[in-house]
């Protein structure tokens, strides 16, 4: 590169020191709020959450109490099945009661009297009477008040003996964080603001990625090289990486958008349902790896660190020690790392497996969302598959390339610096 090219690529640097360091924070805010509201839309929360089914039974109660109406029509059909009722059940009453008196001779004396007096006959001849007292307690308003208020204690009373408690701690601390009213407000707050974070950072991104293209295009364009290009290219490259590692690469999201079924003629539906979300940067699952205790793991987290995170730094700097210092030329360890620690470094084989892990998760979590959808014709789901590569993983994969771009840069003025050399010695 020639000297012209410097204060260019010292500039590039700088304004991508600057606008990594902005992107950085939003993405850590946004990883945070992000976090927030996958917790929040989680589906224990919603559809597999007892108490969100309480509230749903509970207006479908209420809403068929409150159409509850005793017209003429209907009237005569209650009637019918109100009295056929009382029938069935005086009878069976009747059935059971001389059943247990036969067994006993005070009992069978006790059922004679029944018999002589006719109780059970009274009982039956009253049964209009009955009825129509019945009728009357169901069309007074306050009496249905009283029915649905039982039927929802029952069913508050069921749920509570049948199903666990849902623990709401974490939603309270995250409800609390932002000082809103409830779930359902947090959620709409959290939403606006990962939109913000998103319009806010677009610039950064944008910039930060014309100008790993642009520095690019220079390494393969511009023919001549010096060192102190070489280490501004270098420098730009490490910060590449630094973005890389620190920012997640890729999102695996699967969710329920919405989903709507009718119960007793009253409409249910539940939106934007988590099912799976995991998100995390290199240095994440790394750490998520070396915590888990199992020596299997820790030697994967190892190995993933050792290739793809310290053996990419590790070169960086001693390539760059190597180009500024003659006296790291004659250094052993420094050549060896910088001339032969390439095919150690897996930084490449790292992109393409985050690549590839991307395609599998993605093509199983449509598979799998599309069998879900086509399970039930009584119910409305649709399903949708948010998982995408992020801009770590953009970030990492232009590390990759510039630094093997950088890499045969440093080939040429290893070459050159030879080609110096024997001149020199020539001419003496």
């Amino acid at each position: 590169m020639q000297k012209l090219h410097i204060p260019f690529l010292a500039l590039l640097l700088v304004i991508a020191v600057i606008f990594s360091f902005k992107t950085y924070q939003l993405e850590r805010q946004k990883i945070e709020v992000k976090n927030d509201l996958i917790e929040l839309s989680k589906i224990k929360y919603g559809l597999f959450n007892v108490d969100e089914w309480k509230n749903i039974l509970v207006q479908v109660i209420s809403s068929k109490v409150e159409e509850f109406n005793l017209d003429d029509v209907n009237k005569a059909a209650m009637r019918r099945k109100i009295s056929g009722f009382l029938t069935t059940t005086i009878n069976e009453m009747e059935t059971r009661y001389y059943e247990q008196k036969s067994k006993s001779l005070v009992g069978i004396l006790q059922g004679g009297v029944a018999s002589i007096t006719g109780t059970f006959e009274q009982l039956k001849k009253d049964i209009p009477i009955f009825t129509e007292q019945i009728l009357d307690f169901l069309d007074e308003k306050e009496n249905r008040e009283a029915i649905r208020q039982y039927l929802i204690d029952q069913l508050n009373e069921y749920a509570d003996e049948t199903f666990s408690e849902t623990d709401y701690s974490t939603v309270d601390v995250i409800v609390k964080k932002y000082g809103a009213g409830d779930r359902d407000e947090t959620s709409r707050l959290l939403g606006k603001r990962l939109t913000e974070i998103d319009t806010a950072n677009e610039l950064n991104k944008s910039i930060i990625s014309s100008i790993a293209m642009l520095l690019m295009l220079l390494l393969l364009t511009v023919k001549s090289t010096s060192n102190t290009a070489l280490f501004l290219s270098l420098s730009t490259s490490l910060l590449y990486l630094l973005l890389g590692i620190l920012l997640p690469m890729i999102e695996i999201d699967a969710r329920i958008s919405s989903m709507s079924f009718t119960i007793l003629g009253q409409p249910v539906a539940f939106t934007d349902q988590v099912l799976y979300y995991k998100s995390k940067s290199i240095l994440e699952v790394v750490e998520l790896m070396m915590l888990q205790g199992d020596l299997k793991l820790i030697a994967v987290g190892t190995l993933v660190l050792a290739f793809s995170v310290l053996f990419p730094v590790t070169k960086l700097i001693c390539s760059a020690s190597y180009i500024q210092s003659p006296a790291m030329r004659s250094n052993r360890l420094i050549t060896a790392i910088v001339m032969k620690s390439g095919k150690w470094s897996m930084a490449d084989v790292m992109v393409i497996v985050i690549f590839m892990a991307y395609l599998g998760f993605d093509g199983i979590i449509s598979e799998q969302l599309q069998t879900m959808e086509s399970l039930s014709t009584t119910v409305d789901l649709l399903t949708t598959n948010q998982s995408n590569l992020l801009f770590g993983f953009f970030m990492f994969t232009a590390f990759v390339l510039m630094a093997l771009l950088t890499s045969r840069r440093i080939e040429a003025f290893l070459v050159k610096i030879k080609a110096d050399n024997t001149t020199s010695r020539i001419s003496l």
